[in-house]
């Protein structure tokens, strides 16, 4: 049975780059939200407002992935319980594994100096700078299946934390 994971959490955390290591290592699918609603707005839509529509865009990939039998990494900040339910529906639908991993970053000066000093590689994304990270809205995770601070883990701990949470989670399932 394959697995969704949904990585959450607010800008300059570390998502991403947890993401991008745990895709490699395990083979799943990974979907960063940011680079979704970087080319929506580079293509000839009108997108004044992409409220919901890399959330959606990304859901509906992740399903057709689900359905073939991949594994998928959601990287995205997730950050209301209708947007976390809405993943958790995707998993729910297919019949597939489904995680929850909330990542942050316990040390304000740490987290800061990422938010300011980090380079987002999307050709025209300009992340969040540490004042629109502040103001964002982001509800509390009431029970994630895993909460991962990156000011006290590692990289290295966080990618074989999650990486051998997908496996397990397929080998459960007796898939190999």
């Amino acid at each position: 049975m394959p697995v969704l994971m949904c990585l959450s959490g607010l800008p300059g955390v570390g998502k991403t780059t947890i993401a991008r290591q745990v895709a490699r290592q395990t083979g799943a699918l990974w979907l960063w939200i940011d680079q979704i609603e970087t080319a929506i707005k580079a293509s000839h839509m009108q997108t004044n407002d992409l409220a919901d529509g890399g959330y959606a865009a990304a859901q509906a990939v992740a399903q057709g992935a689900l359905e073939q039998g991949f594994d998928v990494i959601a990287d995205c900040v997730n950050p209301i319980g209708l947007s976390r339910d809405a993943w958790r529906e995707v998993s729910r639908k297919i019949g597939a594994r489904h995680l929850d991993v909330e990542i942050w970053c316990s040390d304000e000066v740490e987290h800061r100096k990422r938010v300011e000093t980090r380079s987002v590689d999307l050709s025209g994304r300009v992340g969040p700078d540490w004042q629109a990270v502040q103001a964002r809205r982001y509800e509390p995770f009431p029970a994630p299946d895993f909460r991962i601070d990156t000011a006290r883990t590692t990289l290295r701990e966080a990618v074989a934390l999650l990486g051998t949470a997908i496996r397990n989670e397929t080998q459960e399932n007796g898939d190999v």
